[in-house]
């Protein structure tokens, strides 16, 4: 008789090992995706809004700025030259919505940049390149931990007579003013010493040294931070608000009593 062989028995398959190779192909797939979309990611470069160049800004001047100020800076009889002025004062005016201009008038109106702040940068880094004027200063200039006494004394002096001694402004000539400093951000407030926008006087370092303008600025941040020590400001317009309020309140106040006196003693 012939011999049998005896059949290898095998065991059976799990039900789960069909879900398992699935799970653990889906896993080395998304894996492989991922890093190879990393890869991509770093090598692509960055977008026009986080990345523009001198060139970029010299396009953006030319198509926004030349109708006024010329192809080159050379100015026109609608706007002056720009040699000189820097990227500093660049900044400055079109960070404060000053620039572009939307009609002449006694003065530029500050209003909300038509700007991204790359393009703004673009344009004043170009306009450096080209004809260099004063620059941005160092950050210890603009971190408020300056003199506060030495600068609130230096600028009731030197900027109260046009800003308020409360920098809360002032109204000037021929329809001009001195705009409210409030609000105004420390690297503006060293600008605007540094370039002398408007009616606003230049305070060189002859004038003002670089310390005695960071012991301003820090004054003038001291009073943003801190509330009036008078309690009710009355807008910090002196004499005039605090009368009229006196007249309207406080006589007011006398005639009421005086009449309800009067008519209870009848």
């Amino acid at each position: 008789m012939p011999s049998k062989t005896p059949r290898r028995h095998t065991g059976r398959r799990s039900k789960w090992a069909g879900a398992a190779l699935i799970g653990i192909g889906l896993l080395v797939t998304g894996g492989i995706y991922a890093g190879a979309t990393a890869a991509m990611a770093a090598t692509e470069p960055e977008t026009a809004a986080s990345s523009l160049t001198v060139d970029d800004g010299k396009k953006l001047f030319q198509a926004n700025c030349a109708t006024c100020h010329g192809l080159n800076m050379e100015g026109t009889v609608d706007g002056p030259s720009l040699y000189g002025v820097g990227e500093l004062a660049v900044e400055f005016q079109m960070s404060t919505g000053r620039m572009p201009l939307q009609a002449q008038g006694p003065q530029a109106p500050q209003k909300p940049a038509q700007f991204t702040e790359d393009q703004i940068l673009a344009i004043a880094s170009w306009v450096q390149s080209v004809a260099p004027g004063p620059s941005f200063p160092d950050e210890k200039i603009l971190d408020g931990q300056g003199d506060v006494a030495n600068g609130a004394e230096l600028f009731r002096i030197n900027c109260a007579m046009c800003h308020n001694v409360a920098a809360a402004g002032g109204a000037l000539t021929e329809g001009k003013y001195a705009p409210a400093l409030t609000n105004t951000s420390a690297l503006h407030m060293y600008a605007a010493m540094t370039t002398g926008p408007q009616n606003m006087p230049v305070f060189n370092n002859m004038t003002l040294t670089t310390e005695e303008k960071r012991d301003i600025i820090s004054a003038l941040l001291f009073l943003q931070d801190n509330e009036s020590v008078g309690g009710l400001s009355l807008g910090s317009l002196g004499p005039v608000s605090e009368g009229l309020f006196i007249w309207i309140f406080g006589i007011g106040t006398l005639i009421g009593i005086t009449v309800w006196i009067t008519a209870k003693s009848n």
